[in-house]
Formats: structure tokens, C-alpha cells, sequence
């Protein structure tokens, strides 16, 4: 084996083709100059956490997201669902293009619709007839090239019983009434406006708060007919 040319043994070849022979490092400055020369940023998706749907009525899954690219034909938007209790993902509807392309052998075969307006930055879907089979978290991703996705938006969905839903919404109609009411009263008390018993007039304020939402579940079976 004869010496390295260039003498010394410590310098470096140049390659064929100009790159750095024995020098991986130098080609990775170079990728990390091309990267840094193109401006790449983040698709935010924003949906809720959480959402409870009736059973037997249609729900609509709102999805939206900033992205500071044009939105171009080359943007896409593709739901998925993880059954409850499941590992596992199913991709079950794609938007491109002004096009829907809707699963075929799927949980909600022939029940998704494109609610959505991809100028307006709006990915939402609608599923009509919710089924209790239907409780899961459906996933929201959306692309716009060169913007890239940081985290798809997830909507926890639990699918309820429609009297069960109305009992819960009469629940909480109730206890906010309650808990307004006793507040203002104690408020325009005028022992309220005396310093030394705003912290008992305070304290009291709390008790009956929390008396009053233990009443107001009580009463959340009144809204129900089954218990009635």
C-alpha cells in the first residue's frame, strides 16, 4: 500500500465530483445549508377534545387550521377513527382537490359528507346516524405542501343516549341557574359590603355552591322520563 497522496496522511482527498472524501461531516453541513435555504413551517389543526353526539343524529366533526402557504390544489385533509378500546387506526375518508374519497368497507360506509371549505381553512366532516359503535377518537390531518404537519387534531366522541343527553344538558342549565342566583343575592346583601364578614359571606357563598350541585345532580333524574 503506497502513502496517501497529498502527503502527510492528515490532509483530504477531493472526491469525484467535488464532494469531501473521508469527511462525512462537511456533506452534512452542506444538507443543513440546503434545509436552512427553504422555508418550511407548521400546519396547526385545531379541534375540540371532546364531544358528545347523540345517538341516531348526525354530528359534525369540526376541524380547522393555519397554515401561512396558499392553499394549493396539492392540499389534503384525511380523517381517521380509533375505535374505543382499540390499538388500532382506520382511515376511512381522503379530501383532494375539490373531490371526497369516502371508504368503501368501513364502519360509516355511505354516511360521511364533506362539510368543510378548504379556502376558509375548514377540514370538517359530517357522519349522519351516529351509533353507539361510533365511541372512539377520530383523527383530523391536514397537508399543504411545503407546510408540514406538527400534531392532526383529535376529537375524543362518546355517543349518548338522546334522553341521557337531554337529562345532562337539564343538569347543567339548572345548576348554573342555581349557583347565578345565589351569588348575585349574596353579592347585593348589604352584610356583603362590610369588610370584616366578606370572608364568612365568601365562605358561604362556597357552601352553597357545593350544596347546590349535589342538589341540581339529583335533580338531573327529573329531566329524565325513564326516572319519572
Amino acid at each position: 500500500m503506497g502513502a496517501p497522496r497529498g502527503g502527510g496522511g492528515g490532509g483530504w482527498k477531493m472526491a469525484a465530483g467535488g464532494g469531501f472524501a473521508g469527511r462525512p461531516g462537511a456533506a452534512w453541513v452542506l444538507i443543513a445549508a440546503a434545509l436552512a435555504a427553504v422555508k418550511v413551517s407548521a400546519v396547526e389543526v385545531n379541534t375540540p377534545e371532546e364531544m358528545f353526539v347523540e345517538n341516531g343524529t348526525d354530528a359534525k366533526l369540526p376541524c380547522t387550521f393555519t397554515s401561512v402557504e396558499v392553499i394549493s390544489s396539492a392540499a389534503s385533509v384525511s380523517w381517521s377513527f380509533q375505535p374505543e378500546g382499540a390499538a388500532t387506526r382506520i382511515s376511512f375518508f381522503y379530501y383532494s382537490n375539490g373531490k371526497s374519497y369516502p371508504g368503501k368497507d368501513i364502519p360509516f360506509k355511505d354516511r360521511i359528507t364533506w362539510a368543510g371549505d378548504l379556502n376558509k381553512k375548514d377540514a370538517s366532516i359530517t357522519i349522519s346516524n351516529m351509533q353507539f359503535r361510533d365511541n372512539g377518537t377520530y383523527i383530523c390531518d391536514v397537508k399543504n405542501p411545503p407546510d408540514i404537519v406538527v400534531k392532526p387534531g383529535e376529537i375524543r366522541v362518546r355517543v349518548v343516549e338522546k334522553d341521557l343527553h337531554a337529562g345532562f344538558l337539564c343538569m347543567v342549565g339548572r345548576l348554573h341557574k342555581r349557583i347565578t342566583t345565589i351569588v348575585e343575592e349574596t353579592l347585593n346583601s348589604e352584610s356583603f359590603s362590610s369588610s370584616e364578614k366578606c370572608c364568612d359571606n365568601c365562605l358561604q357563598v362556597l357552601r352553597k355552591t357545593v350544596k347546590a350541585g349535589f342538589q341540581a345532580t339529583d335533580e338531573m333524574l327529573s329531566c329524565i322520563p325513564a326516572f319519572t
